[in-house]
């Protein structure tokens, strides 16, 4: 587990083989409560290459010291990431 915010990773390995490659994280917020973003890719068996860049945004809370995954929001394509941007975009241009 980890202590600080700059150590969580998405980075998963199985059996030898990193199944899941972080490629990117940004923290977007800190504190007893941390929200961070990533940018991976999962290792796909069959073909014996990873896949498409993927995007997860989790939260975690720190407890006894370490943090630990509460929630997460996984978007599934690069259209729903386009979509999420425009939106906000949107939302905040109205302002």
């Amino acid at each position: 587990m980890a202590e600080n915010v700059e150590e969580l990773t998405i980075a998963y390995e199985d059996g030898g083989v990193e199944t899941v490659k972080e490629l990117d994280k940004k923290v977007l917020s800190k504190g007893a409560w941390a929200t961070v973003m990533y940018r991976y890719q999962e290792w796909n068996r069959t073909k014996e290459e990873y896949g498409p860049d993927k995007y997860s945004i989790r939260r975690y809370q720190k407890q006894n010291g370490e943090y630990r995954q509460k929630s997460k929001f996984n978007i599934s394509s690069r259209e729903q990431a386009q979509s999420i941007i425009d939106t906000l975009e949107g939302w905040l241009g109205d302002e």
